[in-house]
């Protein structure tokens, strides 16, 4: 999954630190997440879409991938 977290997070000038605060989770989990590693669940994909004020579709995308 295509994510857009690193550009979101520079447009809002929040760290990896500063965002993991804000969704509860660890500093590791988004970088995880900004790194493709990881896929997040629904409810912390939300709360990410949240503090960038868009839709969770604008921070991710599946890829092609993703789908087999």
């Amino acid at each position: 999954m295509k994510n857009s977290i690193k550009v979101e997070r520079a447009k809002k000038n929040i760290t990896q630190a500063q965002l993991a605060e804000m969704v509860k989770v660890s500093r590791q989990t988004i970088n995880a997440i900004e790194l493709g590693k990881y896929n997040p669940s629904t409810t912390l994909a939300l709360k990410m879409a949240h503090v960038f004020g868009t839709s969770v579709n604008d921070v991710f995308e599946l890829e092609e991938t993703d789908w087999k």
